[in-house]
């Protein structure tokens, strides 16, 4: 088992950064993909970047040129550098560590708020 805490989140106004940092509590050994996904009221769960252990990164078309994720493999953390915030980048933001098909571990979510 791996558990995920995530920190970071906050109120921020339209224009500002935050940064988000998610911590597993155990060194996750070989192949894996670590993210972010988040969720707003009424809609459904939304991928906003990944990383490969490798460190290939993915990104939403709406956070990209102003999101960055990175990772720390010592710490087992990765981040998720948020800047030029906009009011829809509100939403609860969830750490996710995919290993294979059949297992994946999420963290409790960080509540992020951009006032317009």
């Amino acid at each position: 088992q791996v558990q995920l805490v995530e920190s970071g989140g906050g109120l921020v106004q339209a224009g500002g950064s935050l940064r988000l940092s998610c911590a597993a509590s155990r060194r996750v050994i070989g192949i894996n993909t670590m993210g972010w996904y988040r969720q707003a009221p009424g809609h459904q769960r939304e991928l906003v970047a990944t990383i490969h252990s490798r460190g290939t990164s993915n990104y939403a078309d709406s956070v990209k040129g102003r999101f960055t994720i990175s990772r720390d493999n010592a710490k087992n953390t990765v981040y998720l550098q948020m800047n030029s915030l906009k009011p829809e980048d509100t939403a609860v933001y969830y750490c996710n560590l995919h290993l294979n098909s059949w297992t994946d571990y999420w963290g409790q979510g960080t509540q992020v708020t951009v006032s317009s």
